[in-house]
């Protein structure tokens, strides 16, 4: 393994489900998005950098959808929850094939899939160098993914979350549907909730806060974007 000088030692990777996929092919799992995501970790891995990840699972179902379909919260939630794991397979499996030492842990038991979610076994993982994906979110209803890495975070006593989303940091408003979207460059967590900026829910947000977990929002499609996060350049919008 290729050790290089890096910012951070230890980190949180927050994926969305919708990176995974593909609108326009309507692909919930876009086999050129899967490839170019893992390339982008096995780079950071072969620095050194230990990485938790943790996957949403919007690309196949959420949670809140399910009231549209006469569906349950609790119910809808635990369909979301499951919808993640099967992300999180998919990640592990292109990881391993290009190199990658992965576990996944599911903070719902599913012995057959996944270790189960412990802290301190998570924490050895990392420390001998393998990938640790976490899935089924906080394995609670109510909670979002973004919920989970916060809480993740804090567990392992990562350094830094490190949320991948598709615009290359905060805005005040959708950079895609107004042109004049002004850009953060950095923001304190009460910022964010008093501009209830979108890019995290509030608790999320709070649990952050509450642990002084910093946060670093970026734009995953951009190439080598994760490398350059983790060696300090100037990239995103950093709330702290």
């Amino acid at each position: 393994m290729m050790m290089t000088q890096t910012k951070f030692k230890r980190i949180i990777l927050k994926i969305s489900g919708e990176i995974l996929g593909s609108r326009e092919e309507s692909e919930p799992i876009h086999a050129k998005s899967l490839e170019n995501i893992c390339e982008e970790i096995k780079a950071v891995a072969d620095m050194g950098v230990e990485i938790g990840l943790v996957v949403g699972g919007g690309n196949i179902f959420r949670g809140l959808q399910g009231s549209d379909k006469g569906i349950d919260r609790t119910t809808g939630d635990s369909m979301g929850m499951l919808a993640t794991v099967i992300n999180g397979l998919a990640l592990m499996d292109r990881l391993e094939k290009i190199g990658v030492v992965v576990r996944v842990q599911s903070a719902i038991p599913m012995d057959k899939l996944a270790e189960p979610y412990i802290q301190r076994r998570a924490i050895r993982h990392l420390e001998r160098g393998r990938v640790v994906i976490f899935v089924s979110g906080t394995g609670n209803p109510y909670f979002s993914t973004d919920t989970a890495a916060a809480l993740r975070a804090s567990e392992i006593c990562a350094e830094v979350i490190l949320k991948a989303t598709k615009v290359d940091g905060i805005y005040d408003k959708d950079p895609h549907r107004f042109g004049n979207a002004q850009k953060f460059d950095s923001l304190t967590y009460m910022d964010c909730l008093e501009k209830r900026l979108s890019v995290m829910d509030s608790t999320a947000f709070s649990l952050c806060m509450d642990n002084e977990m910093p946060i670093l929002v970026f734009n995953l499609q951009q190439k080598n974007s994760i490398r350059r996060a983790v060696c300090g350049e100037t990239i995103g919008t950093i709330v702290s």
